[in-house]
């Protein structure tokens, strides 16, 4: 497998600085989430796998099954100094619909499912006040609860997917990519923090 982003000037496996934080993004099918990841200045790189289920060493037609019970997602390492991860989380929530369960408009399956998972506390205090401040605004437009699987990442794998998906948009430029914004604008961070 590849180790070099396509993008970013960085390793795809590590060997990343000691100050730099690691996060999990699901947000449907990973093609166009990295994409849309990689462009945030501060994120030293991207790579997309599987996460949350129970299978050993999962591949794409495995997932694809539904039966390992794992998600797409997006590893985003950034550094903290570069980057505020509300930045990040307002690509997350406003990229994709959260209120959806298992699928994203026509993807179906619980490895489309909304998840993100978290590595320090700071990352789930700044998660949940966001999801919260989120799904008031959705729900004032009329729109369903926000059902995004929220979880510790420690204890679960991070499975790199297959090297033809890794920056699959730079490699497929006319590829497949579903996410757009969703219109909705996650509240200012003064505003939920505060």
């Amino acid at each position: 497998m590849s180790t070099q982003h396509l993008v970013l000037p960085s390793d795809i496996h590590g060997s990343w600085s000691d100050t730099s934080e690691r996060i999990y993004f699901g947000m449907g099918c990973f093609w166009g989430a990295e994409k849309k990841l990689w462009a945030v200045p501060g994120v030293v790189t991207t790579a997309v796998g599987y996460m949350g289920g129970t299978t050993e060493d999962p591949n794409y037609p495995l997932v694809c099954t539904g039966s390992t019970g794992h998600a797409e997602i997006v590893l985003v390492v950034y550094e903290p100094s570069e980057v505020n991860f509300y930045d990040l989380l307002k690509v997350f929530w406003e990229n994709h619909d959260p209120t959806q369960g298992n699928r994203q408009g026509g993807d179906i399956g619980t490895q489309y499912r909304s998840a993100v998972y978290w590595t320090t506390s700071g990352q789930e205090a700044l998660i949940n006040a966001s999801k919260s401040a989120y799904e008031e605004v959705l729900l004032q437009s009329g729109l369903d609860p926000i059902t995004t699987e929220i979880a510790n990442a420690d204890g679960k794998v991070f499975w790199y997917a297959e090297d033809y998906h890794q920056q699959y948009l730079i490699k497929n430029p006319n590829g497949y990519d579903c996410h757009a914004n969703t219109g909705y604008a996650l509240p200012a961070y003064e505003d939920v923090v505060s």
